[in-house]
């Protein structure tokens, strides 16, 4: 018996989990970075070190993926991902308050406390978009993926806001008390949200399956034409998003001699452009109808060529200078980004289902989920050394900051280029489900 779809409560109920993984993130990864560079004085390069180290062990999430595959239910993995994430964010605000007394000693905590982050990440993030994947159905994904990314963004909003008055007056004492408050929070809104929403007709895997080593299984999902395209693409996408959203703040500093307020303020409308783009795929792929396969795919394609267009129209902005309409290409660069990001995400919950012999065999969604989330976080984990890397190699260079953020901007562009070319390859043949199982595999394979 497959499961009920999700009503629209059902999604955003999932859509709270992605909200608590945002709000213990960003004050793992933003919060603590500031205290540790701003308050106690240390190197940058150790709370960047600490964030990539969040992002490199997300490499086991096809190994978390496959363990979900394994037990057939996905609530577990999503209930015990948050509290390794929590645990993990109270133990790195804790470290960071024995880095004031006792640096190496704080550091040595760091490191562990940062790797359950990523554990915890990967576990709860990958399993959220696997029960999306089984359980929503296709005309309703594209919004189901706007609900997951706006409600992760909204909870990076609230908990930037709510920790910024809870830590005034400064403390590190008050630090660790705050991490812990919004980590339970975080444990026990997660636990309610995924109450009941697993349907009980979640399918447990075939007997061999059962036996099957993951590397058998990662092999298997590697060797699929269609979820190997689509980690390649996912991986070039995110390398040129992730790359772009660390600079563009020192580039218009630099070229238009904006005020850390006014960049700020950059920031805000580009991601406002982001919720927009966003908005635009739900709205679009809803009333697509029957040709929503080929809306997304446009929109996918799209959305990356756009991207490289705005890319280069702020590569060309330092040229042209303050006559540049500069908030208006960064409002476009949002839209463009949110609108390929999100299709790229209902595009995933379609194709997670899809692949070979998944009845013999046993299911792959988790595997294939995983695999996809560990390039994204590789791309992210790279992206931002590569992207302020890259701009100081080219100031070194170049000499003038204009022309080395033009010479970063036109590197991304093409990386978008080249992505909008993978993500037509990835809609093209549809999947890789042998006729025998088209019948089954047809609900969850078309995205």
């Amino acid at each position: 018996m497959m499961a009920q779809n999700l009503s629209w409560f059902g999604i955003v109920r999932l859509g709270l989990v992605q909200a608590c993984l945002g709000a213990v993130v960003v004050l793992t990864t933003v919060t603590l970075n500031r205290v540790m560079v701003v308050e106690l004085s240390l190197p940058a390069i150790l709370p960047g070190a600490l964030v990539g180290l969040h992002y490199a062990v997300q490499v086991l999430r096809p190994r978390m993926g496959f363990g979900s595959d394994i037990g057939g239910r996905r609530t577990p993995w999503i209930i015990g991902g948050m509290a390794a994430l929590a645990a993990g964010g109270v133990a790195a605000a804790s470290a960071v308050a024995v880095m004031a007394t006792h640096t190496l000693a704080g550091v040595a905590l760091a490191v562990p406390a940062f790797a359950l982050v990523g554990a915890g990440v990967g576990a709860a993030g990958t399993s959220v978009l696997v029960l999306m994947a089984k359980q929503v159905a296709p005309s309703r994904r594209p919004a189901a993926a706007t609900i997951l990314w706006v409600l992760m963004i909204m909870g990076i909003a609230i908990t930037a806001t709510v920790a910024g008055k809870l830590l005034h007056p400064f403390s590190l004492g008050l630090l660790v008390r705050v991490a812990a408050e919004i980590a339970g929070a975080a444990v026990l809104l997660t636990c309610a949200a995924v109450w009941g929403v697993e349907q009980s007709a979640a399918e447990a895997p075939a007997p061999q399956a059962q036996h099957a080593g993951f590397a058998a299984a990662l092999r298997e999902v590697w060797a699929e034409r269609q979820a190997r395209r689509f980690a390649i693409f996912v991986f070039v996408s995110m390398l040129a998003y992730s790359a772009q959203e660390l600079i563009l703040e020192p580039f218009a500093g630099a070229v238009f001699v904006l005020t850390p307020g006014q960049t700020a303020g950059l920031t805000g409308l580009q991601h406002g452009g982001v919720m927009a783009g966003m908005v635009l795929v739900a709205l679009l792929a809803s009333l697509a109808g029957a040709g929503k396969t080929a809306v997304m795919r446009a929109l996918t394609v799209g959305g990356c060529a756009a991207s490289a267009v705005c890319l280069l129209g702020l590569g060309a902005s330092g040229l042209v200078g303050t006559a540049w309409p500069l908030k208006a290409n960064v409002f476009a660069l949002g839209a463009a980004n949110g609108a390929f990001a999100v299709s790229a995400i209902g595009a995933m919950m379609g194709l997670a289902g899809g692949g070979r012999d998944a009845a013999r065999r046993g299911p792959r969604e988790g595997v294939r989920m995983g695999l996809w989330g560990a390039a994204q976080a590789l791309a992210f984990g790279l992206g931002g050394l590569l992207g302020t890397g890259a701009s100081d190699v080219a100031r070194g260079l170049l000499g003038s900051p204009s022309v080395a953020y033009g010479a970063v901007f036109l590197s991304q562009a093409l990386l978008f280029v080249v992505a909008a070319r993978l993500a037509g390859g990835v809609f093209q043949g549809g999947t890789e489900t042998p006729p025998s199982l088209v019948g089954d595999a047809r609900m969850t394979a078309t995205a």
